[in-house]
């Protein structure tokens, strides 16, 4: 039978309705409405993240002109506290989020992978109880040829007076975490954050310059056919890891995916499911990656949505951090799969 035309109307508004609802739901908005409430804090947390939104558009807006500009791409010569050499979008990237927090009045100190120090905005000290930790750009590698990049963000609450500027108050666990999340900047930028209820991601519309409401608690699945790791150090891992390696090689299912920039894979992997690996090696079992940065920040993000993240022998947000750029290895994603590779960690082989 026919629709009758009064019921079509009807479907065709609710359906417009809709789009227009989630299109007037932005990052702020959102924020305000997960915490269901209008208290300081929940007000706090909203100017957050809108200001660590217009960090993204702004290093988008100098992405997207690099190629273009003069002095955007290419090495700064001068090599940071990790020991790594510095490109000059890192530094961009880094005085971008400085210079923005600088004006949000709440945000006291910031602490980034490029800076050897937190540094402190004593204007802000006075009112200001929060503290931005952050890696201004993941995937720095592949800033020169075109692909993926991203920013990982992590908000915490001070602790203390933190007057010796030592900042020991951040040495705990990631469960402290108020907020965390990412920022993918791709064929479209995309922000992936948790305040603990759940993940949440958002596209940039740049016509209208704001950050708005892509799908809400997304849920990764339990297991996911893709793995994703640098298998060009295969040989500096311990056996164990080798051996998973091997595993997935010769079982029918898996599919390697790897980019170089490891917000990317980690996206990849919330969304269809996997493991992402970046192991410690026989010299380094400590690994690359920093924890109040990267991966205690990832780590909330993949636990809300459902997954796992471990060292391989203890979860991630269980780390507590002897220093401020403590670094450890990681695994995470799918709940399987994570399973799957500590079986083997845990067996030796």
């Amino acid at each position: 039978m026919a629709q009758a035309p009064e019921s079509l109307n009807l479907s065709q508004k609710e359906a417009e309705d809709k789009t227009l609802d989630r299109d007037c739901t932005t990052l702020s908005r959102h924020v305000l409405q997960q915490c269901q409430s209008f208290s300081a804090q929940a007000q706090d947390l909203s100017a957050l993240m809108n200001r660590i939104g217009l960090a993204g558009k702004l290093i988008a807006r100098h992405l997207s002109r690099a190629g273009l500009m003069e002095g955007v791409l290419g090495f700064t010569g001068d090599v940071n506290v990790q020991g790594e050499s510095v490109k000059k979008m890192d530094v961009y990237a880094n005085d971008v989020f400085i210079a923005v927090f600088k004006q949000s009045g709440l945000v006291c100190r910031l602490a980034s992978e490029e800076m050897d120090k937190p540094y402190y905005i004593p204007e802000n000290c006075p009112i200001g109880r929060y503290t931005l930790l952050y890696d201004p750009i993941d995937g720095s590698s592949n800033t020169d040829t075109n692909l993926s990049l991203g920013s990982i963000f992590s908000i915490r609450q001070q602790e203390g007076d933190d007057i010796d500027g030592k900042a020991t108050d951040l040495l705990a666990h990631g469960r402290k975490q108020l907020a965390a999340g990412y920022i993918l900047y791709g064929p479209s930028t995309m922000l992936v954050y948790t305040i603990g209820k759940g993940v949440h991601s958002f596209t940039l519309d740049p016509s209208l310059g704001e950050f708005i409401l892509t799908e809400e608690n997304i849920k990764i699945p339990n297991h996911g056919s893709v793995y994703s790791v640098n298998e060009g150090n295969f040989w500096q891992w311990e056996e164990s890891i080798r051996e998973y390696i091997r595993y997935v090689h010769r079982t029918e299912g898996y599919t390697a995916r790897y980019s170089g920039a490891m917000v990317s894979d980690i996206h990849r992997v919330l969304v269809q499911g996997g493991v992402f690996l970046y192991p410690g090696t026989i010299q380094k079992p400590e690994g690359k990656l920093r924890l109040l940065y990267e991966t205690a920040p990832l780590a909330y993000v993949i636990e809300q949505a459902g997954g796992r993240a471990t060292t391989g022998l203890v979860d991630i947000l269980d780390v507590v951090p002897k220093k401020l750029h403590q670094r450890t290895p990681l695994i995470i994603g799918s709940r399987e799969d994570v399973a799957k590779v500590e079986s083997f960690i845990q067996n030796g082989h």
